[in-house]
C-alpha cells in the first residue's frame, strides 16, 4: 500500500506540473547549409557543430526550448533561395544561421532582406555581404581585414614578389583583391595572378608558371581539399617557395591529406584547437567525441554562430520576434566564443582578433606575433 500511496502522489505531481511545462515555449532556427554536393562535408561540420551548441544549452535548465531546422542548400543559390522563403514563410521560425558560400548567403538574404529575417552566417565573408541589409550578421573575419594583415606579415619576412592564386569564386577574387592592393601599397610585386576551379586535379602547369617567375613567396586562396593538392604538387615539382594562405585553408584534413608536404606552410585563424582555454577544450573533447576527429576553424566558426543567436534568444525571451532577435544580436559585446571574443560593430562585423600559425610536425602550430 505504502508503494501505491507514493506512485499516486508522484502521478498527481506530475499532473499539476504538466501544466508548467506545457507553457513554456519553444523558438526554431532555420538553419541552411551544404548536406549534400561537393561541399556536404562542410555544412555537416556545421550541422554538428550546432547540435552540440543545441545539447549543452538544453542542459543548462533555460526556461525555454530550442529547436534548430536543418535544410540542405547543396551550395546552390536557386536552393538558398528556396529555403530562405521557406523559412520565412514559417512563422515559427524567428532567425536563421547559414549558408556556407557568399554567393548562397547573399542570394538568400535578398528574401530575408525582404521578410525582415535576422540571418548570421558563421562563413560568408564577402564584403558586400552584411552591406544588403540591417538583417544581416556574421561572426568570421573578412578578407578586407585578412589580406592587409596577410601582406603585412609577408612584408616583414622580407618577401617583396609575390605570386598569387585563388580558386574562380566571388570570395576568392576578394582574397586576391584585398590582399595584392594592400601589397602593392607598400611597394611590393606580384608577379603571377592566377584563379582555378574549386576541385582542379592538376595544379602543376600553375605551379610550373609560378616557378619560372622566382617569386618569394606564393599567397593562396583555397580550402583544404585543393589545399592539399597544391603542396602535395609542389614537393612533385620541386618547387621549394613559402606558401601562406588564409584562414579557410584552417582544416586538420589539409594535414591528412597533404602529410608531410604541408609542414612549413603558414596561414591566419581565429581558432586553434591546443588552445589551453577551457571553454576551446570542452568544445574539442565534444567534438572528438562525436567525430573522432581534430576541430578546424569552420565548425569552431559555426558552434560559436549558433550559441551567440542561442544567448541572443535568451536576452530576448520572452518577447522573442524576429525584431527582438536582431536587436539583441546586434547588442552583443564580448561574446566569449572559442574563436575568441566577438562583438558586433555597426555594420555588424565581428571584432575579432586573428593568429598566426604554421604547419609544423603535423600540427597547426601557433607563431608568436
Amino acid at each position: 500500500m505504502h508503494t501505491r500511496r507514493s506512485l499516486v502522489i508522484l502521478a498527481g505531481a506530475l499532473a499539476l506540473a504538466a501544466p508548467a511545462f506545457a507553457q513554456q515555449p519553444t523558438y526554431r532556427i532555420g538553419y541552411q547549409l551544404p548536406l549534400t554536393g561537393n561541399t556536404a562535408q562542410y555544412g555537416q561540420d556545421f550541422k554538428n557543430a550546432a547540435e552540440i551548441a543545441l545539447e549543452r544549452f538544453g542542459k543548462a535548465g533555460k526556461p525555454f526550448k530550442v529547436e534548430i531546422v536543418f535544410e540542405d542548400s547543396r551550395s546552390d543559390a536557386k536552393e538558398g533561395v528556396a529555403i530562405a522563403r521557406k523559412f520565412v514563410d514559417d512563422k515559427t521560425i524567428v532567425g536563421v544561421l547559414g549558408d556556407f558560400t557568399s554567393g548562397v548567403s547573399m542570394a538568400a538574404a535578398q528574401v530575408y532582406k525582404d521578410a525582415g529575417m535576422p540571418q548570421l552566417s558563421q562563413t560568408a565573408s564577402h564584403p558586400d555581404f552584411v552591406k544588403i541589409s540591417k538583417w544581416q550578421f556574421r561572426n568570421i573575419t573578412t578578407q578586407a581585414q585578412e589580406g592587409p594583415l596577410n601582406a603585412d606579415w609577408m612584408w616583414s619576412q622580407g618577401y617583396r614578389k609575390v605570386a598569387v592564386i585563388a580558386e574562380q569564386s566571388d570570395w576568392g577574387q576578394t582574397v586576391v583583391s584585398y590582399f595584392v592592393d594592400a601589397f602593392k601599397a607598400k611597394g611590393g610585386q606580384v608577379t603571377v595572378s592566377e584563379m582555378f576551379n574549386r576541385g582542379l586535379a592538376d595544379f602543376r602547369p600553375i605551379i610550373t608558371k609560378i616557378a619560372r617567375e622566382r617569386p618569394d613567396a606564393i599567397y593562396t586562396g583555397f580550402f583544404y581539399e585543393d589545399g592539399a593538392q597544391f603542396l602535395k604538387q609542389m614537393k612533385q615539382l620541386g618547387a621549394t617557395i613559402p606558401v601562406h594562405s588564409t584562414s579557410a585553408a584552417y582544416n586538420q584534413q589539409l594535414i591528412a591529406l597533404a602529410g608531410a608536404d604541408a609542414d612549413g606552410m603558414k596561414l591566419t585563424a581565429t581558432f586553434l584547437p591546443n588552445n589551453p582555454a577551457a571553454n576551446v577544450q570542452e568544445f574539442v573533447s565534444a567534438w572528438k567525441a562525436r567525430t573522432n576527429q581534430e576541430p578546424g576553424q569552420f565548425p569552431a566558426q559555426a558552434y560559436d554562430a549558433v550559441n551567440i543567436m542561442l544567448a541572443a534568444l535568451e536576452r530576448a525571451h520572452p518577447n522573442v520576434t524576429r525584431e527582438s532577435l536582431r536587436d539583441q544580436l546586434a547588442a552583443t559585446k564580448e561574446f566569449p566564443g572559442v574563436t575568441g571574443a566577438t562583438t558586433f560593430d555597426a555594420n555588424r562585423e565581428p571584432a575579432k582578433q586573428l593568429m598566426r600559425a604554421q604547419v609544423k610536425g603535423g600540427v597547426f602550430a601557433p607563431i608568436a606575433n
